[in-house]
């Protein structure tokens, strides 16, 4: 299996000349959102998910490359279901993270690094509104309401 450390390096290189909305590196993301697991008391299986979470989404990598990866399943099947399908409704989206085992912790966190007041601060007021109610609905389809949540693990 590959480590934490050969995955967090792996999504860097499949991240690398990717940015986020205001600019920044993309692997910023990747790695609030690793850490927001591991603070929510997600386990190896969730952090290694997070930082491969938006892999296929952003055509980083492939789902041939996920199913060959040395990962495991659990893994897998959490990257899978975070990434969004083309023209999916958001109630789908959501019932398949919910159906998913440990796949909820990590689009939590995804919501809380994507929310945060500092990194939407520095986007336009039409983005920031329109993302901020993006992922308010998501949330509320999750059933995470609207405060982060900070401790405890999830499955």
């Amino acid at each position: 299996m590959l480590t934490l450390a050969e995955v967090e390096a792996l999504a860097r290189r499949a991240h690398a000349t990717q940015t986020d909305k205001a600019g920044r590196p993309y692997a910023e993301h990747l790695e609030a959102v690793a850490e927001g697991v591991r603070a929510r008391g997600g386990d190896d299986e969730q952090i290694a998910a997070a930082w491969l979470h938006d892999a296929i989404e952003d055509d980083a990598l492939s789902r041939q490359w996920l199913a060959a990866a040395d990962l495991t399943d659990r893994t897998k099947a959490v990257v899978l279901a975070l990434t969004k399908r083309s023209g999916e409704l958001q109630e789908a989206y959501a019932q398949r993270i919910l159906a998913t085992p440990g796949a909820l912790l990590v689009k939590e966190s995804d919501l809380a690094h994507n929310a945060n007041p500092a990194r939407l601060a520095v986007l336009d007021t039409a983005t920031r509104d329109r993302l901020t109610k993006k992922y308010a609905g998501m949330r509320a389809l999750l059933g995470l309401g609207t405060q982060a949540r900070t401790r405890g693990p999830r499955p």
